[in-house]
Parts: C-alpha cells; structure tokens; sequence
C-alpha cells in the first residue's frame, strides 16, 4: 500500500514538472521569439524564416529605433509619467478606499459616494468632452496631463477597498484605544497590513503607465512630448521618405516590418521586466507581513 503511494506520488510529480515546463516555455517563448525576429534579416523576418532562433543576424531595427535622440527624450518621459503617475495613484486609492471600506453606519456617505464610482467606471462622457478638460486644465504638452489623464482606477479601488474589509477589526479598534487617530491608523495599522495587495496595484498601475499611448498622443502637439510608446508607434505609422538622404533610404530598405515592430515590443517590455522582480520580492514580503499573528 506504501509503495503504491509512493509510486503514484512520483507520477504525479513527474506529471507536474511536464506541465509547468510546457506552461513556463509557452510563456517566455513568445518574449524569445520577439527578440530572434527583431535581430534578424528583412528577408527571413518577411519570409517566415525565424523560428526559435535568429536568421542573417541584423541590427537595422535597434539602429533605426535608437539612433535618435528622440528616443531617449522620450523614454525619459515615460520614466517621468511611470513614477510620477503610480505615487499620485496609489495615494488617492490608499486614502479614498479607507472610508469606503467602513460600514455605512461609521461614513454615512459611503453608498452614495459607491454609485458615483461605480457610474463612472461603466459611463464616461467621451474623447472630445476629456479633451477639452484637458486643455480648459492646462495639461496639453504637460506631464502633469499624462499623468492626471486617465483618473482614477475604479476597479484597483475595488481590490483596495475589499481588502481594507478584510483586516480584523480588532486592530483598528486597539489603536483606537490607544488614542490613534484616523490618519495614524491608516498609514500605521492598514498600509503594512495592505503590502501584498498594493505591490499588486504598484504592478498594475506601473505597467498601465508605461504601455499607455493614446493619451500621449491626443495630449501632445508634437513628437517632443511623446511618451515612449507613442513615439514607437508614431516612427512605424508615420515614416517621411520624402526628406530621406541616401544612406537614410538604404537603410529603411534593410528594415522589415516586422523585425521594427517585434524591436518596438522588444524595447518597451525591458522596463516592466526589470522592475518586476524588485516587486516580486516585495510582494512575498508583504504576504508575511501582512498575516496576523497570534
């Protein structure tokens, strides 16, 4: 009977390793397969050639992406917008979601202030009427507009609040005994008790920052207030070849389209990728810190 349950427990840890080998691969082969197509040829990226490794070795489209210094002044700007953007954000969700997280019975204006939330996540008044606060505001070629534009995150509001719901009263109300006050319970008590679940929305937010690019190009006049996505995008939809030298033009001839776009991909993720693991380890952190002890 042991050894039956030796022999099935085996199996099954065979079985796992197979599975989470197959899903790691499916996972990070499409990162691979976007590096190889970006560094290889235009005639084998046209052609279909590249599979799991890179086919006429080329750098056109790193050169080509890289060889400006728009590039960089736009990638500082995402820089910019990415840090700038997720300490506003994660300040308005810790405190906006701690009120509403109390019963009704201690903030009367919970509900109404729910339905007011909840409206606008499902209902807004369009591009033009956003545009036009936008720019009543100010915040046309200005950071502050990348940053303010896309308001507040109801639905990582909605992971806060249920969390905030989920820590035992019985600190709270320790605190309260000791004479703590609002402010001193929310960034003593429920902020470190909350560190799992805001890694999650630094990561959220982070990423939605840094991927975002329709806003940076309604909210700016011109390539110099580009955001780095933006920018991306903008060098592959609007390319001049009327104003191209000779070495220009026998440049582009070596650039495939697809190649460009997997580099642009390439580029933008290396960020967030690097980032990640610093959250990673926070986020495991937070977990520990954030149980309750007996």
């Amino acid at each position: 009977m042991i050894q039956s349950k030796s022999i099935g427990s085996r199996i099954f840890n065979v079985f796992n390793v197979i599975l989470m080998t197959l899903l790691s691969v499916s996972c990070i082969y499409p990162l691979w397969y976007a590096f190889c197509l970006s560094v290889s040829s235009k005639s084998a990226a046209n052609s279909g050639l590249v599979t799991f490794y890179p086919v006429g070795f080329s750098l056109a489209s790193y050169q080509q992406i890289m060889g400006d210094t728009q590039f960089f002044r736009s990638f500082l700007i995402s820089v910019e917008r990415t840090v700038l953007g997720t300490i506003v954000t994660m300040l308005i969700l810790i405190i906006f979601a701690y009120p509403l997280s109390k019963p009704a019975s201690e903030y009367r204006p919970k509900n109404v202030i729910m339905w007011i939330v909840i409206f606008c996540m499902l209902f807004n008044g369009g591009t033009i009427p956003w545009y036009i606060t936008m720019v009543k505001y100010g915040l046309i070629d200005n950071i502050w507009g990348l940053v303010l534009c896309g308001g507040l995150p109801v639905f990582n509001l909605i992971l806060l609040i249920n969390f905030y719901r989920g820590i035992p009263k019985e600190l709270i109300e320790a605190a309260q005994v000791d004479g703590a006050g609002e402010w001193r319970i929310l960034f003593r008590i429920v902020v470190p008790c909350a560190i799992p679940v805001l890694a999650t929305l630094i990561l959220f937010t982070s990423v939605g920052y840094w991927n975002e690019f329709f806003q940076g190009l309604v909210l700016s006049s011109g390539e110099r207030h580009y955001p780095l996505q933006t920018y991306i995008k903008q060098m592959v939809v609007s390319i001049q070849t009327t104003n191209l030298s000779m070495d220009q033009i026998e440049k582009m001839d070596k650039l495939s389209n697809k190649s460009l776009d997997a580099a642009k991909i390439f580029i933008a993720m290396i960020p967030m990728l690097v980032v990640y693991p610093f959250l990673q380890k926070y986020f495991v952190n937070g977990i520990m810190l954030g149980a309750v002890k007996e």
